[in-house]
């Protein structure tokens, strides 16, 4: 699984989407809750984001895939 946080440019966009294209599950944090959206929005741009969610409720999902 990869989680991407905001941020700026695009190069981690690039590699998310390989991530996802390998197979990956991919989370971006959501742009309402992001400072700047750049980085997770390019994500979602390129298909390389299967969820987004709110930075608020980003630890509990983190909790939750590392007990799977």
């Amino acid at each position: 699984h990869a989680i991407m946080l905001t941020g700026m440019g695009k190069d981690g966009a690039d590699a998310m989407k390989t991530i996802h294209t390998n197979g990956a599950i991919t989370t971006a944090q959501d742009k309402s809750s992001s400072l700047v959206w750049g980085m997770p929005g390019s994500a979602v741009a390129l298909g390389g984001v299967d969820e987004q969610l709110p930075i608020d409720e980003m630890a509990k999902h983190i909790l939750k895939l590392a007990h799977n």
